[in-house]
């Protein structure tokens, strides 16, 4: 797998968590669902993997997720409240 657009982040709703394998790395995504919203906690990229947009895809896949299922979005972790930021087409289903 390579990173860029064939990165596809996993989902382990047990663990409430996105993950992507890469390069025998693991970055991830943390989350709380409740209430219908999901709150994301933390996003973590190991630093040999920098750089390659993999955070914005686990931020991506999750608000992907969260709009089929009807939920909204709570971005608690510093990655995700920037990468809204930078997506103001996302916006309509974030809460503060």
């Amino acid at each position: 797998m390579s990173a860029g657009n064939e990165v596809t982040p996993v989902h382990d709703p047990a663990a409430e968590r996105w993950t992507v394998d890469l390069e025998g790395q693991r970055s991830l995504l943390d989350y709380h669902l409740a209430d219908g919203v999901v709150t994301i906690r933390h996003t973590e990229v190991p630093q040999p993997l920098g750089g390659r947009g993999i955070a914005g895809r686990l931020v991506a896949a999750v608000f992907d997720w969260a709009r089929a299922e009807g939920y909204r979005i709570r971005p608690a972790c510093e990655y995700a409240a920037a990468w809204v930021q930078r997506h103001p087409d996302q916006a309509d289903i974030v809460v503060h």
